[in-house]
């Protein structure tokens, strides 16, 4: 394919794409950080449990 060609399909398809809004960026990116510090406090008390039953056994 021609480069300027490629470059006149990007052009032409970024024009085609639907971008979100800024409240469901907001939202989007509440839902993102919301699971990861759940996942992080879930590891974190995980791995503590598992460290206070090798400190029981060993």
């Amino acid at each position: 394919m021609h480069p300027l060609k490629f470059i006149g399909s990007v052009r032409d398809e970024m024009h085609r794409v639907v971008w979100p809004t800024a409240k469901e960026n907001w939202r989007d990116t509440t839902i993102v950080l919301s699971i990861t510090i759940f996942f992080i406090l879930f590891f974190a008390l995980f791995g503590w449990l598992i460290h206070l039953l090798m400190l029981l056994f060993v």
